[in-house]
């Protein structure tokens, strides 16, 4: 493990002589008053594409000031300097705080984090506690330097537990883009049989900049709230593509679904997924209500959530776009607290 650099070390001493303690290495966002009060959300970042150090730390905000859950974020950690750098893959420190979680909401991509982290995710996922998947969650893992440990399984293209995590738990593995990267944006359209669902309560709209992912592997337990209509350019205005030789949307692909999963324990946890969630889709407001209500309906509080109740952004939000190794560089968590 590479040392830590010398501001980076004089910050942690003058952090311990003035008796703070506080882990730097996450960023809890203290819940108040609310129907979440009393209920822990654990957010796991850590992808070089999407964003999700912004999206988690944008959603946990809303959910702590605007709701009253007590929402920790953790990152991918550059141990030399202390900041957040979604490029390591292999350090998410702070995963003990998955112990005490009632929620967790996955947004990795391709992580081969060591066993002292790893096991308190594991623990999680058997425990029957809720989760939520992310845009990548659906690829969260990928064990090419340790193929034999304890772990491997979890491994996106794993062959002996299918798809590992994505598909066994999430409902879906990385298949393919289906929608043009980049080219061809996102409009989700709800699903009439599920209109009545909670988790689409006061939700009219949803659009993002990224692109439709395939599901392929998604089984008949599954329920599917919204389907991913592909968009004929990056506009929120653009029409649906049409006259097109590979029928992207006939049919259309699943973008949230709802699933259950059973453990090795023999514990069940609800399961949500979306194959949206990149930093800049939360500028839509129907999506950003959808991942609220998810929060609420996944922790047992569907008969609290409200269709009209405040989702709007705490603080300023100016996303970064999708892209690779372009995050913002030497932000670290204590950044990124509220003053």
């Amino acid at each position: 493990m590479k040392t830590m650099k010398p501001l980076a070390a004089l910050t942690l001493l003058v952090q311990l002589a003035a008796g703070d303690t506080t882990p730097r290495e996450r960023v809890v966002f203290q819940g108040n008053k609310g129907p979440g009060a009393g209920k822990h959300i654990v957010f796991l970042t850590g992808d070089e594409e999407y964003r999700s150090e912004e999206a988690g730390v944008a959603l946990a905000r809303i959910l702590a000031v605007r709701h009253g859950f007590k929402c920790t974020v953790l990152f991918a950690i550059d141990p030399a300097d202390g900041s957040i750098n979604p490029v390591i893959p292999n350090n998410i420190p702070g995963m003990e705080a998955l112990d005490s979680a009632d929620l967790c909401v996955v947004n990795l991509r391709f992580r081969e984090l060591p066993d002292d982290q790893m096991k308190h995710f594991v623990a999680y996922v058997n425990s029957g506690k809720p989760l939520i998947g992310l845009r990548t969650a659906t690829h969260a893992f990928n064990y090419v330097k340790d193929k034999q440990g304890p772990y491997a399984k979890y491994s996106f293209n794993n062959k002996e537990w299918p798809g590992g995590f994505g598909q066994q738990v999430l409902g879906e593995t990385w298949v393919n883009h289906h929608g043009q990267h980049g080219v061809q944006s996102t409009r989700g359209i709800l699903n009439d049989e599920f209109k009545n669902h909670p988790m689409l309560r006061g939700v009219t709209d949803i659009w993002g900049p990224t692109d439709v992912y395939t599901v392929s592997h998604l089984g008949k337990d599954a329920k599917v709230l919204v389907w991913g209509q592909v968009l004929s350019g990056m506009k929120p205005t653009d029409p649906p593509l049409k006259d097109d030789p590979e029928k992207k949307n006939d049919p259309m692909m699943p973008l949230v679904w709802t699933r259950e999963y059973t453990g090795e324990n023999g514990k069940t946890s609800k399961v949500v997924t979306t194959t949206m969630g990149a930093a800049i889709d939360l500028e839509s407001e129907g999506l950003r209500r959808l991942l609220i209500n998810s929060c609420y309906w996944t922790l047992g509080l569907g008969d609290k959530i409200a269709p009209t109740s405040d989702v709007s952004p705490v603080g300023e939000f100016k996303p970064l776009s999708f892209g690779f190794g372009k995050h913002r560089k030497g932000v670290r968590p204590v950044d990124l607290e509220m003053k």
